[in-house]
């Protein structure tokens, strides 16, 4: 019985932080939709506005650390160096990816309405699987192959769909399949980066964030975004700096959401969580967009549907290689010969739990 309470205890707690990534997630994406291409604000300088998310996450982040060294009996947070070349140099290749997957989404979510914003990114899992292979060595099955193609079907349907509709856009579809591939990059890195931080998301965050601020400075001052600031005429609107202000307040949330559903999962199960999240989206958004035909709703399912199935998949070949290992690790049927027992170690050893 302890040990079904245990485990629907940890059920629990990574259901929590789903639906708290959910949330988050889906909170701002509306938030930046507004801040990239609404008449509200009317700002058209992506790169400003997630520069800006990061500064504001960089202060949100210093603000806390304030609070933690007056405070420790309150609150505990790791303080981190970020200036040392140490971290600088195990941390500065996760923060690139993270300036990429942000710009791009962003860019992405300016370009298209927040329905499509689903399909346009929805080959995360796809590329998940072509680089693990190339990158940490991994083969894939035939089912799991079958299921991505499944995936690419309902993005290509999606696609074609849209480009019936005045709201297409094809830099924006490009933004979204470029997003989709710098997280893939950056869930795997996050997973690799995690022991370095001794699995603190709180330092995660903050060295990406604090990075990030650098990292976007020549995107932001060597475009046409400044001048774009300068000459907008809310500029010196309270609502202008409140919307821009909420934004840094959930670009600090979502990374911290992202990092800790990845850390409590997999990167996979983050993939697929955000897949299934951004269904979800789809059909809030089309209560305030226009109406899509029904094929277009057949593509997002047969999306959904692909993901779903590939996580089943996943799972089943997961945990046949638990019980394979478990065999082999019992006293009872582990091998005589040395070298064939040490093959099997060495084997083990370099299966990667991605």
């Amino acid at each position: 019985m302890s040990v079904d309470r245990g485990l629907l205890g940890e059920y629990v707690r990574i259901a929590s932080v789903i639906a708290i990534y959910w949330v988050v997630s889906i909170t701002t994406v509306f938030v930046n939709k507004t801040l990239l291409s609404s008449d509200i604000i009317n700002l058209d300088a992506p790169f400003f506005i997630t520069w800006f998310q990061c500064v504001t996450t960089s202060v949100i982040c210093y603000i806390i650390i304030l609070f933690s060294k007056a405070f420790p009996q309150v609150l505990n947070v790791p303080q981190g160096s970020p200036w040392k070349s140490s971290v600088i140099k195990k941390m500065l290749p996760l923060s690139i990816l993270f300036m990429l997957m942000i710009s791009f989404n962003n860019l992405c979510l300016k370009h298209v309405g927040v329905t499509f914003y689903y399909i346009g990114r929805s080959l995360t899992t796809v590329f998940n699987v072509i680089l693990t292979y190339y990158i940490l060595g991994q083969t894939t099955s035939l089912a799991a192959i079958f299921c991505c193609f499944i995936i690419i079907s309902g993005f290509l349907l999606g696609v074609s769909e849209e480009s019936f509709t005045e709201s297409f856009s094809l830099l924006g579809t490009i933004y979204g399949v470029l997003g989709s591939l710098s997280l893939a990059l950056f869930t795997i890195q996050t997973k690799k980066a995690l022991p370095f931080v001794e699995n603190h998301i709180w330092l995660l965050s903050y060295y990406n964030n604090i990075y990030s601020c650098f990292l976007f400075l020549p995107l932001f001052l060597f475009t046409n975004d400044l001048s774009v600031l300068m000459r907008n005429p809310h500029l010196a609107d309270a609502q202008f700096w409140l919307l821009l202000c909420l934004g840094g307040a959930c670009g600090f949330s979502i990374g911290y959401a992202t990092a800790l559903q990845i850390k409590v999962t997999s990167p996979l199960t983050h993939n697929v969580s955000g897949t299934a999240k951004a269904c979800c989206q789809t059909v809030l958004a089309s209560f305030f967009e226009d109406k899509k035909p029904w094929l277009w709703w057949i593509s997002n399912w047969v999306v959904l549907f692909g993901s779903a199935a590939y996580t089943s998949v996943k799972q089943r070949e997961m945990e046949r290689a638990r019980e394979i290992a478990s065999e082999d690790s019992s006293p009872i049927l582990k091998s005589e010969d040395p070298e064939e027992e040490g093959e099997d170690i060495g084997t083990n050893n370099g299966n990667n739990p991605f």
